[in-house]
């Protein structure tokens, strides 16, 4: 493209959620600056940067990776990956250039490789601390000393300077830890002297692929040109289309606020934003501006391990169950606090209902349904210190709830309809996220270190 303009391909919503070839063929008709991906998020919750695991398969990500660097080697234009890994710690990095690896290896791939990693040393943010550097992100709590030590992995979420310093470096490929998804696609055009806030604002759109377009969906390939003043977003897929109305809903995306979001180099102010359409499948945004952040911080996440579960599902279908299903859980408590008091006592274990078809999703903080169902889904969960307790916990609420007597009863036994056998299910470890905060610091890009090497 010309020093005036950009163009560039967003794979998909998340590596390794799949996305048509047709669909990446066609983005490549046009000239190309660079190919992004995401590859992580928090949205399957902490237990998957606890336990250094992806939440997506290898052979997904072989397949849509695979595609991608093909076509970003043919072209000679690099390939932005962010989050590698699912939750972008050492584990998850390891195991996405693994995977990278063997492909290159297998389609004789040469390239220079950058890889950033974004774990944060626990002093670091202990220091930080104790000089009131750290406060919390949304509704987490005030962080101790005891919560930083107690992670099993600790992150940062970087903004564009490392993947800029990457790709100063001569990086064909980047593959990137935790990172702003926004910084996969605006590093490359800030570095090239386009307007960070544009940049900013087309990076937030780009980072879910197509989920800004219609009919929605994260596992399909946008086209983003970006100019001087504007930028335009097009589905590659020729039965998908981008209006003024999906775009701008999709500038909301996960923001709790309509005017702006916020991203390590300041606030990215959408007040004065216009969406227009252009062409028959496509959207011209112009207005964006980015008030830079007095003081910058990244963003930390930490999860540690605070139990192991165990877990049945039953159906209940007999109505004077489930007119009493209030009344069975706290006899069932009761019965397994008393059974279990010589061996562990609460909160050193904790024993939840989950009552789909009711309330499971909403919990008790919405009011009870009007007429009650006629079937419910009760899911038991107990997590304890150790899995032979949480199997004990939840053995014996499983096997007092199918028993569990209540007023009007006619039945003997049988409360609940078990799917499976055997009906419980060991759910392995339970980590929560214990840190979920902002550090201050002077120089955010200095704490994600940066090597370099020839694949």
């Amino acid at each position: 493209m010309s020093p005036e303009r950009m163009r560039f391909v967003s794979v998909c919503g998340m590596l390794g959620y799949g996305y048509p070839e047709e669909s990446l063929r066609l983005a490549l008709e046009g000239p190309l600056d660079f190919l992004g991906a995401d590859n992580g998020s928090t949205d399957p919750g902490p237990y998957y940067l606890g336990a250094g695991t992806s939440f997506l398969k290898p052979a997904q990500v072989r397949r849509d990776l695979e595609l991608a660097l093909v076509a970003a080697r043919e072209r000679n234009v690099p390939l932005v990956i962010g989050s590698a890994g699912g939750s972008g710690a050492a584990p998850h990095v390891a195991s996405f250039v693994e995977v990278l690896r063997e492909i290159a290896g297998r389609r004789n791939l040469h390239f220079r490789l950058a890889v950033i990693h974004a774990d944060i040393a626990r002093q670091t943010v202990l220091d930080a601390l104790q000089r009131g550097a750290v406060t919390p992100c949304g509704p987490a709590e005030p962080l101790t000393p005891e919560r930083v030590t107690a992670c099993a992995h600790l992150v940062g979420q970087m903004g564009t300077g490392p993947l800029i310093r990457a790709l100063e470096h001569g990086a064909e490929v980047v593959v990137a830890g935790r990172c702003c998804d926004t910084a996969i696609f605006a590093a490359l055009p800030i570095l090239r002297g386009f307007d960070p806030a544009l940049a900013l604002h087309l990076g937030k759109i780009a980072e879910c692929g197509t989920l800004c377009a219609q009919p929605g969906g994260a596992n399909d390939v946008l086209m983003c040109e970006l100019a001087a003043d504007h930028f335009v977003v097009r589905p590659a897929h020729p039965e998908k289309r981008c209006t003024p109305a999906s775009v701008a809903a999709h500038s909301l995306y996960e923001q709790p606020d309509p005017t702006c979001f916020y991203e390590p180099e300041g606030k990215v102010d959408l007040s004065g934003c216009t969406f227009q359409p252009c062409g028959d499948r496509g959207v011209r945004v112009a207005g964006t501006r980015l008030v830079p952040a007095a003081s910058p911080s990244i963003k930390l996440e930490g999860a540690a391990l605070v139990g192991y579960r165990c877990l049945t599902v039953a159906g209940v279908r007999d109505p004077a169950v489930i007119a009493h299903l209030d009344e069975l859980e706290a006899a069932v408590r009761t019965a397994v606090a008393g059974n279990l008091a010589s061996l562990i006592r609460e909160p050193a274990y904790k024993l939840r209902f989950l009552r789909y078809g009711m309330d499971g999703v909403t919990g008790r903080r919405a009011a009870a349904p009007a007429s009650p169902p006629c079937e419910v889904g009760l899911v038991l969960e107990a997590i304890a210190p150790t899995q032979e307790l949480a199997d004990t916990v939840l053995s014996l609420a499983r096997s007092t709830a199918l028993h569990q007597p209540f007023a009007g009863r006619k039945t003997t036994a049988g409360n609940l309809a078990f799917p499976f056998s055997p009906s419980d299910f060991r759910g392995g470890p339970v980590y929560e996220f214990s840190v979920y905060h902002l550090l201050e610091t002077a120089d955010p890009d200095a704490l994600f270190p940066l090597t370099l090497e020839q694949v």
